[in-house]
């Protein structure tokens, strides 16, 4: 008698049931794993250092018409300039600042969401007037810092800024633009 014919196995073309688990698990995992790395990606703060941009000087005022102190000043004057302000930034230089200009004034209001450092926020009246100044503020916070009063300008120091130099409530600002192509 002529013994029987085996069939070959068929261990490589077909999966079973643990293997297929397996697989979908892995795929699942790989699916996650570009969502999160996609996500994180797109969310995450930019880490590029964004330069000062000196743009003018800006210096405050006591009630006797001296100067206390003098700044660089970028200027916000855009209403991106205005939303984008010092967000992201690492450094900022303590004879450094913005100056956020508005197109009316009144009763403004900034957060410290994105900003990675300590600031001074100073309101400003149209008569140029400090009418409120935020100390030390606290970096990534949604927490609202608000005039008291209508308020046409803002300037954001870094923090501890205008206890050094003694800027108070009712000093006045006064700045110059420079030309700057």
């Amino acid at each position: 008698m002529l013994p029987k014919r085996q069939e070959p196995r068929r261990e490589f073309t077909e999966a079973s049931g643990k293997e297929k688990i397996i697989m979908f698990i892995l795929g699942v995992v790989v699916i996650i794993t570009i969502a999160v790395i996609y996500y994180f990606r797109e969310t995450a703060p930019r880490e590029e250092m964004i330069p000062f941009r000196k743009e003018g000087e800006l210096d405050f005022i006591d009630a006797s018409g001296n100067v206390k102190a003098r700044i660089d000043i970028e200027i916000a004057d855009t209403e991106y300039d205005r939303q984008k302000g010092l967000m992201f930034r690492k450094t900022l230089g303590n004879k450094q600042g913005m100056l956020f200009e508005f197109p009316i004034q009144d009763m403004l209001s900034f957060w410290m969401k994105n900003t990675y450092l300590t600031l001074d926020i100073l309101f400003v009246n149209s008569n140029r007037e400090i009418v409120t100044i935020h100390k030390r503020t606290q970096p990534l916070s949604e927490n609202s810092y608000a005039a008291d009063a209508p308020a046409i300008y803002v300037v954001e120091v870094v923090g501890g800024f205008t206890d050094a130099n003694n800027i108070q409530v009712g000093d006045k600002i006064k700045w110059g633009v420079i030309y700057n192509p």
